[in-house]
């Protein structure tokens, strides 16, 4: 096999809680991830030695300061193989939006590559090096719904079906992480004892997306004293998509892309479209369950998973 062609799929954060700080200076966090139908398409085809980016986004870097050839090079040493690719990314997915574009398409270049070199690593095998890439990285090895916790890399996919409608939302512009966090400890209380997220999880079942009510993003008010420019902004977005009917309405991750969870199709699309005629990029897409996440990988790596351990 010489190319492979692979989609590397957003995430929200249903939910996501500050617990406090961590002896290593990180933040215990722990978060409900959701994957999405909307997604970056990446091509990777096999050199003999050479490794190349090319992106459609003149405003990423090219080099090792892309999350993706950065994977495709940790990879390469930890492998212990001379073997070389390039890397053509069209990006779709907003960057620095919390929707985690960039550990997606770390963790796509990593999967991608096990197939095309012929490592044979698989998910596990792939784990220590996406710890090491970052930590939203874990949680796209295995998609659909999961509970994150530690600095979030510490990743449990759920059985839960979380089906529904989104509409995401462009930030205006883009909101650092590294920058959020800085602020987290003089705007937050620790919470040590919260609970919140493993009420929705024993919950979920019975009441369905009507649970979706009592997460919320801790990280949403720091954003907002970050960047309070975008507060207006924000305040619109959520009051449009409650009045829709959106089940949840957050900032996903550190921001500062916004979405709403919707039961219908319908009312997704009719959300989107009074955004859009506010002049906000909206778009809507799917919940995207971890069976169907990791059917659309098995198509795309053409191999049966149990050979590479991908079932695993």
């Amino acid at each position: 096999m010489r190319r492979l062609v692979v989609s590397a799929f957003a995430k929200v954060n249903l939910g996501l809680e500050v617990l406090g700080l961590r002896s290593d200076g990180t933040h215990e966090l722990r978060t409900l991830f959701q994957t999405i139908d909307l997604a970056d398409r990446i091509v990777l085809a096999a050199r003999p030695r050479a490794m190349k980016l090319r992106c459609d986004d003149p405003s990423l870097p090219v080099d090792e300061g892309n999350l993706a050839l950065r994977a495709a090079h940790q990879l390469r040493r930890y492998a212990g193989v001379r073997r070389g690719v390039e890397i053509s990314l069209e990006k779709r997915i907003p960057v620095a939006g919390g929707l985690g574009g960039g550990s997606s398409d770390a963790a796509a270049v990593l999967m991608g590559l096990d197939r095309l070199w012929d490592l044979g690593l698989g998910r596990r095998g792939l784990l220590p090096l996406a710890r090491r890439l970052g930590a939203d990285v874990p949680f796209f090895l295995w998609g659909g719904t999961a509970l994150g916790i530690g600095r979030g890399d510490e990743i449990y996919p759920l059985a839960l079906r979380i089906r529904g409608h989104l509409v995401v939302v462009e930030g205006g512009r883009p909101l650092s992480t590294a920058t959020v966090f800085a602020h987290v400890d003089r705007s937050l209380t620790p919470r040590e004892n919260s609970n919140t997220i493993f009420r929705f999880i024993s919950g979920c079942g019975e009441k369905g997306s009507a649970a979706l009510s009592v997460l919320s993003n801790d990280l949403e008010p720091v954003a907002l004293e970050v960047a309070p420019d975008l507060e207006p902004r924000v305040r619109k977005v959520r009051e449009l998509l409650q009045r829709c009917g959106a089940r949840l309405a957050a900032l996903s991750g550190s921001g500062a892309s916004y979405f709403g969870f919707f039961d219908r199709a319908a009312d997704a699309a009719r959300a989107a479209q009074l955004l859009r005629r506010e002049g906000i990029g909206a778009s809507c897409a799917r919940a995207l369950s971890g069976e169907r996440y990791r059917a659309a990988w098995d198509r795309s790596l053409k191999r049966r998973t149990a050979r590479a351990g991908w079932s695993r």
